[in-house]
């Protein structure tokens, strides 16, 4: 068996019974996919996950990718190869493109369940197949010429790359300082250094398009300093024909380094170097013929934030998986009402409190932050039937925004920590082992919470962009949507506990919000004592206030799936097996809500009481 454990039976639980998902299947832009078709795809993503893709896992860690200085190429193993070949092959990447392509139309809340399966299976793997998805911000931003690129890289199963960061420009992407320069017959040369660059080299395909933000030079109207003075160029590893996708010479960029890392090693993480020898310039084309670079770069970064929230709930619901089977196989010590007893006979590691917390807690953030995902899915769907109607859902799009920092900075950091210190410690000794997934698990993790935007600048951008910029208004919606199912006269009376304790919770985040609003508003001018290092106050609670929304969300979540489980719960001829699943569903939420719900209480309380000593500390002090 393969290290990797889905959880389908909840994946299609959240996305159908709880979500309603199926409500939008086998009509409109969806008509051929009905919801018998549906489960008939998770169940081979699932076959294909656990088994093919899964099966270079382990492997391609121990033997990561190698980089040989000499032809500045790198090379992945030749299991990883296998999986990956065996993922393009079956052709279920095409869920995540555009039908124009040659992509299947699929929901997004249904593309991003199937990835959960492969991302937990084997992420490094998904993220090289990304090309599809790249091939779409091409087409959909593109001139016509580059249409034809967005073609050939879809139908040659070309591979692509996000490329933003520098060497000293990490999150500050607007200190960006590679360089642009238009030449004559339309191209541009591209120069400049980029580090961190995911599938930046590699055997896989036989060509990489490669999509740089750098500043354009002597152009009227474009360049200058901060983000919007960047532009976006396509700049491919082999130069191309775009009428025929005939490859021509080797492009004047080069992978100059390969990053040596605590986890994640199937995956190229490198630096790129692009126009060093004067002679084979790095040859670019200006995406859509438009300076508008951050914000076409933001489709792929907005996507990119979903998949790393994915990957870090499906990296947990495993580990969590893997964690249970070990707890009811591993027999150590008596119960803890016998343990004086040396006679007593020794039992599974599950009977004990302890080990029960911690397998409830593991549950619990699982499949909350599965919920989490697949909810704010939901809410893409809403986006994307609107433009298929030809109407744009602006409430639906600002949740969506709302909801991105919260998958990403919130889904990556509980994960990280939770594989960690429940995970992995529900083995003992055992679990630092390589015997079992969960240490590669716990490396491969810790990236979720640094590449596209630390939990720093998640919780930035969740307060100052999306909540105040928003002027509150998604906020507002999902408040709404909380308050609503609070106060709904179907709700089951055996929940009205954790009902109060989740209104309470509710009224803490809006306090945390409350506080810091204030904060920031007495720190422009012309506020009554205004003080600029009121922002700083700000800064010290975006980070509490992003992991405690994701907790209200999760509490909120988990109390809609126990609803429909105790409905499900009182229909006759249930199994014993469906009996047990949705008893833990209710479990789930109880315990969520008696156990996390009321520390929101407690980061109101210090929320509220920040003061701005810590900025007063000296650095030496430090």
């Amino acid at each position: 068996m393969g290290h990797y454990k889905s959880n389908l039976k909840d994946l299609e639980f959240t996305l159908f019974d709880v979500l309603g998902r199926d409500a939008i299947l086998g009509q409109g832009p969806y008509a051929d996919i009905d919801l018998h078709t549906a489960r008939s795809i998770f169940a081979e993503l699932d076959r294909l996950a656990r088994e093919e893709v899964a099966a270079s896992f382990q492997e391609s860690d121990r033997n990561p990718a190698v980089y040989d200085p000499a032809t500045k190429t790198v090379r992945l193993s030749e299991s990883f190869k296998k999986s990956f070949q065996a993922w393009m092959d079956a052709e279920w990447w095409r869920l995540d493109i555009q039908p124009e392509l040659g992509g299947q139309p699929c929901p997004p809340s249904l593309r991003w369940a199937a990835s959960e399966l492969v991302l937990g299976a084997n992420p490094a793997l998904f993220m090289y197949a990304s090309g599809g998805r790249f091939a779409t911000v091409i087409w959909r931003n593109g001139t016509p010429e580059q249409k034809k690129l967005a073609q050939h890289m879809v139908d040659r199963r070309w591979s692509a790359t996000m490329v933003l960061t520098e060497p000293d420009a990490g999150s500050d992407v607007g200190a960006a300082r590679a360089k642009a320069y238009p030449q004559p017959d339309g191209t541009w040369h591209i120069e400049g250094v980029k580090r961190f660059i995911t599938g930046g080299e590699h055997d896989l395909a036989e060509n990489i398009i490669h999509l740089v933000l750098a500043r354009p030079v002597g152009v009227e109207g474009a360049g200058g300093p901060g983000t919007k003075g960047l532009s976006l160029f396509i700049v491919p590893k082999y130069l191309v024909d775009f009428e025929t996708g005939e490859l021509g010479a080797r492009n004047g960029v080069y992978a100059t380094n390969l990053e040596h890392k605590m986890g994640l090693n199937a995956s190229a993480t490198c630096e790129l170097t692009f126009g060093e020898d004067p002679s084979n310039p790095a040859v670019g084309y200006l995406l859509g013929n438009v300076h508008d670079g951050i914000r076409q770069m933001f489709q792929l970064i907005e996507h990119a934030r979903m998949l790393v929230g994915t990957k870090a709930i499906a990296t947990l619901s495993s580990g969590y998986l893997n964690a249970l089977e070990f707890a009811k196989q591993r027999v150590q010590g008596a119960d803890l009402t016998r343990s004086l007893d040396k006679t007593a006979p020794r039992v599974t590691i599950i009977h004990h409190p302890d080990v029960r917390r911690s397998l409830m807690t593991q549950k619990a953030y699982a499949e909350g932050l599965r919920a989490l995902v697949l909810y704010a899915a939901s809410i893409q769907d809403e986006v994307a039937l609107a433009a298929y109607e030809g109407r744009t859902d602006e409430s639906a799009a600002g949740l969506n925004d709302l909801l991105l920092p919260v998958v990403k900075g919130y889904g990556a950091e509980r994960a990280w920590a939770l594989l960690g210190t429940e995970s992995l410690q529900t083995f003992g000794g055992s679990g630092y082992l390589q015997d079992y997934p969960l240490e590669q698990y716990v490396r491969d993790a810790k990236i979720d919470t640094l590449y596209e935007g630390t939990t720093a600048i998640q919780g930035l951008d969740l307060f100052f962009r999306k909540i105040v910029r928003n002027n509150g208004q998604a906020l507002g919606r999902l408040s709404a949507e909380i308050e609503a199912f609070l106060s709904s006269d179907q709700a089951e009376k055996s929940l009205a506990r954790e009902r109060e304790l989740l209104s309470r919770a509710l009224r803490d985040v809006q306090g945390i919000v409350q506080v810091m609003v204030g904060h920031a508003m007495s720190s422009q001018p012309g506020a009554e004592n205004a003080d600029p290092r009121n922002l700083y106050k700000v800064g010290q609670n975006t980070t509490r206030l992003l992991l405690a929304l994701g907790d209200l969300v999760c509490g909120w979540l988990l109390l809609r799936k126990a609803e429909v489980a105790l409905r499900a719960l009182r229909r006759d001829g249930l199994s014993a097996d469906d009996k047990a699943f949705y008893e833990g569903k209710v479990a789930a939420a109880q315990w969520f809500c008696a156990q996390v719900l009321p520390k929101l209480s407690a980061e109101r309380e210090i929320a509220e009481a920040v003061d701005n000593r810590l900025m007063d500390v000296p650095e030496a002090a430090f």
